[in-house]
């Protein structure tokens, strides 16, 4: 089996958490298989669309899993650990977390405007844009600063500092 490695990405809302793992993935995908975890804390995003076959069977709480000849989908009504997501999907090389900050995984906080310093606890590393005044934050020094804007840089420290799983 492959090396299967795994990073996060954490940040407060809005901070371009999507946008960076977005286009991570794009440029990762053309020589890798990318899986992407993301939670959703307060359990707004919507799947299915009500009054569809698969918004019916999903609504009797059963696991569902709806095929066609381009995509599997799988609606789970429970949770499930990273263990049991990784099992799942199986197939991949690079596995990018966003959220889930109690993961025991390498985790890039991203910043714009301001930094939250109860992210440094649980980070790695500190993404940040032109938006942030480093001169008016203290930042550990085991924390690598990243530049926001600079996916290559990104992706060397993936690269460097992802976990094996």
């Amino acid at each position: 089996m492959n090396k299967r490695v795994a990073v996060a990405f954490t940040g407060p809302s809005n901070s371009g958490k999507t946008t960076l793992v977005e286009k991570i993935a794009q440029i990762l995908i053309k020589e890798r298989k990318v899986a992407i975890i993301k939670n959703d804390p307060k359990d707004k995003a919507q799947f299915d669309v009500e009054g569809k076959d698969s918004y019916k069977f999903s609504q009797t709480g059963a696991e569902v899993v709806i095929t066609s000849p381009t995509r599997t989908t799988y609606f789970s009504q429970r949770e499930k650990t990273l263990d049991d997501i990784v099992a799942m999907i199986s197939d991949f090389d690079i596995l990018l977390v966003e959220g889930l900050k109690t993961l025991p995984l390498p985790r890039i906080a991203i910043f714009r405007n301001k930094i939250d310093e109860s992210y440094f606890e649980c980070s790695e590393a500190i993404a940040i844009d032109e938006t942030i005044d480093q001169t008016q934050y203290t930042i550990p020094k085991g924390i690598d600063i990243l530049d926001l804007n600079n996916t290559a840089q990104i992706i060397e420290w993936i690269n460097t500092h992802a976990k094996n799983i």
